[in-house]
């Protein structure tokens, strides 16, 4: 049982019921949101694609491929500084075709099989490597595959709901990676619906608070990873949409979206697709609030604006108010009924299940580097992230490697940098470190 965490009590959790299905007019496909992609173009303007058509491909590995989610036409190559590609948007032809890629059984199929028609549908990059949280290396076999099944990120997208109807594709998917190595099931509960997998080793977690859901920490506390080890990790979206592609023989990246968060006039799902544009849950967000769109969750999402995309791995979008008011004698105020403290340094510890309307405003700005075990209260892993984080900072591969930064991602400190006093951006930190040992240690 892991006992160290935090739920962060905000308000905007998703009714359990599904409000639409949105079929967007555009969806982009961004090679950001691929951890060590570099992407090749493989259309122009104006190209016809039908989902699972090649769009983008890896310069370092030209197997590895990012296929188009729908039938269309490519309408716009998005650039960035420098001619930085960021994205190229499809304009949905409502016909929506498909490769054919023949529906298989996973049981007959062997591990190259099973790889091959991964590398040809584009949904590869969908598998995660750790260390690092780089795409999967189809020339390297892993020691394990980890699927958690379960989220306790704040307002997260309930597993149970979502994939009620998807079960029969997540066995395909699980079967699928059972080619490869021993595939571990992370359950929250032993009636969870997911218990029943075949194939799998199922883990049941009975913690409670986050970060219990990360696949980090199940890793971390079932089959640590050492220096030369890798793992592969497949969240239940990209996993149900492997599953549909053997039983289906088509790319179908459909799935329930959580609209949450306190700044959505209403909370629910919605049957889309990753690359949704945010200007189609307008009908959600109160306009005469500024309101930060979020891909993901509010610890570790991606801050995307109301002109951006729904991320390829996210299934929940949070809507959330700017928060840019001063306030008077601010922390010195004990009286902050209405403000959430880990620390309980306000009465608010009084109202142990009142939800609160949170904002982004972080009261505070960067401080001094404090020395404490605020961050250890919160990370259930057996790592020392005091001085994992200065490692990162300083730079110092010995340092990091002696620390763990083989078994975390960002995401995984995510809470520490919630309850941080100092205000430091910890989760860019570690990414900082991650990217420094992929240059230093390629």
């Amino acid at each position: 049982m892991l006992k160290k965490g935090l739920n962060i009590p905000i308000s905007g959790e998703a009714a359990l019921e599904t409000m639409s299905t949105i079929a967007p007019d555009v969806v982009a496909i961004k090679p950001t949101d691929f951890k060590g992609f570099s992407p090749r173009l493989m259309v122009k303007e104006g190209d016809k694609v039908l989902a699972g058509s090649p769009v983008l491909a890896d310069k370092q590995n030209p197997d590895i491929l990012l296929t188009s989610p729908v039938g269309g036409t490519v309408q716009e190559i998005v650039r960035g500084e420098k001619r930085k590609l960021l994205a190229v948007l499809v304009k949905a032809d409502g016909a929506n075709e498909a490769v054919d890629f023949g529906a298989k059984d996973p049981r007959q199929l062997k591990g190259d099989e099973v790889k091959e028609i991964l590398l040809k549908s584009g949904l590869w990059p969908s598998i995660i490597q750790r260390p690092y949280g780089v795409i999967a290396n189809p020339e390297l076999t892993p020691k394990a595959v980890f699927v958690s099944a379960f989220s306790t990120a704040p307002l997260a997208a309930d597993s149970e709901f979502v994939f009620k109807d998807d079960l029969a594709a997540i066995q395909a998917g699980v079967t699928a990676f059972s080619r490869f190595a021993e595939v571990h099931v992370c359950v929250n509960s032993e009636s969870s619906a997911f218990s029943s997998l075949k194939d799998v080793t199922v883990h049941t977690v009975t913690a409670k608070k986050h970060p219990a859901g990360n696949v980090g920490v199940q890793i971390s506390h079932i089959s640590p990873i050492k220096k030369g080890e890798i793992v592969w990790t497949v969240n239940l979206v990209s996993l149900a949409a492997i599953g549909k592609l053997f039983l289906e023989g088509k790319v179908n990246l459909c799935r329930k979206v959580a609209i949450t968060g306190p700044a959505a006039t209403k909370t629910g799902y919605v049957n889309t697709l990753p690359g949704t544009p945010m200007s189609a849950f307008q009908g959600c967000v109160d306009s005469s609030v500024e309101t930060r769109f979020i891909s993901g969750d509010v610890l570790s999402g991606e801050n995307v604006g109301s002109n951006g995309y729904l991320g390829f791995f996210d299934n929940q979008v949070t809507l959330i108010k700017e928060g840019r008011e001063r306030e008077i004698l601010g922390w010195a105020n004990p009286l902050r009924f209405n403000q959430f403290s880990s620390s309980m340094a306000y009465f608010s510890w009084l109202l142990p299940k009142k939800k609160y309307s949170m904002d982004t405003n972080t009261h505070g700005g960067k401080r001094a580097f404090v020395c404490s075990d605020v961050y250890g209260k919160v990370l259930p892993m057996d790592i020392f992230p005091v001085y994992l984080i200065k490692a990162c900072l300083a730079g110092d591969i010995d340092k990091m490697e002696q620390f763990g930064i083989y078994e975390v991602l960002p995401e995984d400190l995510a809470l520490c940098e919630f309850v941080d006093p100092s205000k430091n951006d910890i989760q860019a930190i570690i990414q900082d470190g991650i990217d420094l040992m992929i240059k230093e240690m390629a």
